[in-house]
């Protein structure tokens, strides 16, 4: 209990501490947005490597040579943590906007952030919304900023952790449209950080391995119509691996 604790005060700590730089990055904002995309993205991923030191977390990554340098991406992984998220971040190369249910924009000050990183709320129930959300990922995408997306569409609860949901094909259109590569990530252990035994936090080896880029119009007519299908074939491939290695 107590690293949840240390964590969760670290956390409203770091967010009402930095309601002056909030204010700062708005006014960055205002004459370089590039220059607030990274610096935002900066400060963020200090907190979350601070939230990573304090909840015990190893994680061991595997592949992150895998990205591309020079483009942005659809990252696309499976989902079973918060930590995802938090550990995603850590990782990223360039700038990058999660996919986020639509309920995270009503959190005081951590919305604000969200929204400073490019990140995305979807509303789950509304297909055209949704179909609004995926046009700005794609504009995104054209812009230079990466989008991450995990396609179950949900945490995924599954007892066993290569029982994947199915993927969600809308999320892939991201891809299709602009053709930019998708990074298949494969996370591991991620909810044996918080979600396996609430409330408490304690200490887990967690992998990602980020696969091979898959570039959609390399692909088969049937797989370039089913990439989500496609995308999950390639990351469940990774996880029956990292299991048979435990």
């Amino acid at each position: 209990m107590l690293r949840f604790i240390i964590v969760a005060t670290f956390v409203v700590l770091f967010l009402i501490f930095s309601i002056p730089i909030m204010l700062v990055e708005w006014i960055i904002g205002k004459f370089n947005p590039d220059l607030k995309g990274r610096s935002s993205l900066a400060i963020v991923q200090w907190a979350f490597r601070v939230i990573i030191v304090l909840s015990g977390t190893k994680v061991n990554v595997i592949g992150r040579e895998n990205i591309p340098d020079d483009r942005a991406v659809l990252y696309v992984g499976n989902h079973r943590s918060y930590f995802d998220i938090v550990i995603g971040y850590t990782l990223i190369k360039g700038q990058c906007g999660f996919v986020a249910k639509k309920e995270m924009e009503k959190i005081p000050l951590l919305s604000i952030y969200m929204k400073y990183l490019h990140c995305l709320f979807l509303d789950r129930e509304n297909i055209k919304e949704g179909l609004k959300t995926i046009l700005v990922g794609i504009d995104k995408i054209k812009n230079g900023i990466s989008v991450w997306v995990f396609p179950e569409g949900t945490r995924n609860k599954a007892e066993q952790e290569t029982d994947l949901l199915d993927f969600k094909e809308g999320s892939m259109k991201i891809a299709s449209k602009t053709g930019c590569p998708i990074i298949p990530i494969a996370i591991t252990n991620s909810a044996q950080i918080w979600e396996a035994h609430l409330p408490y936090i304690r200490p887990a080896h967690v992998i990602v391995e980020y696969g091979a880029p898959i570039y959609p119009k390399e692909l088969s007519k049937e797989d370039q119509k089913f990439l989500g299908s496609y995308a999950q074939h390639k990351i469940q491939e990774m996880l029956d691996q990292h299991k048979q290695e435990d």
